[in-house]
């Protein structure tokens, strides 16, 4: 048997799912529509007539979901790094600290230039 049945298998049984899911969603969901729920959400915030052409999108939202993926980033080497702590020796604590430090300093950055501040 070729090796990569399985995956093949596998990715056409999460195709049939997505599919699945689409259409029964589309099947099953209510048809009421009204000018509120066709409208685009944006945390609560009444969304004001937009320029033609577009307009300026405050960097903000970009950089607080940037800063939240670096730190859950951050996170997941540090889980691991921790259950093997012990393997890992004076090399793991010396290459874990200088990761903390590297995300410290970028961390130290941001919160000086403001980044962390929502106006």
């Amino acid at each position: 048997m070729n090796a990569s049945v399985p995956i093949i298998v596998l990715g056409l049984i999460a195709a049939g799912f997505a599919v699945f899911s689409v259409v029964a969603g589309t099947l099953a969901g209510p048809r009421r529509y009204n000018r509120a729920k066709l409208d685009a959400y944006e945390c609560g915030i009444e969304p004001t007539p937009q320029p033609i052409g577009g307009g300026r999108f405050p960097v903000k939202y970009y950089l607080t979901a940037m800063l939240f993926i670096i730190f859950d980033i951050e996170i997941v080497f540090l889980y691991p790094w921790a259950v093997a702590f012990d393997q890992l020796g004076a090399f793991g604590l010396v290459e874990m600290v200088l990761f903390i430090g590297t995300l410290g300093a970028a961390y130290a950055y941001v919160w000086r230039r403001g980044g962390l501040e929502w106006d």
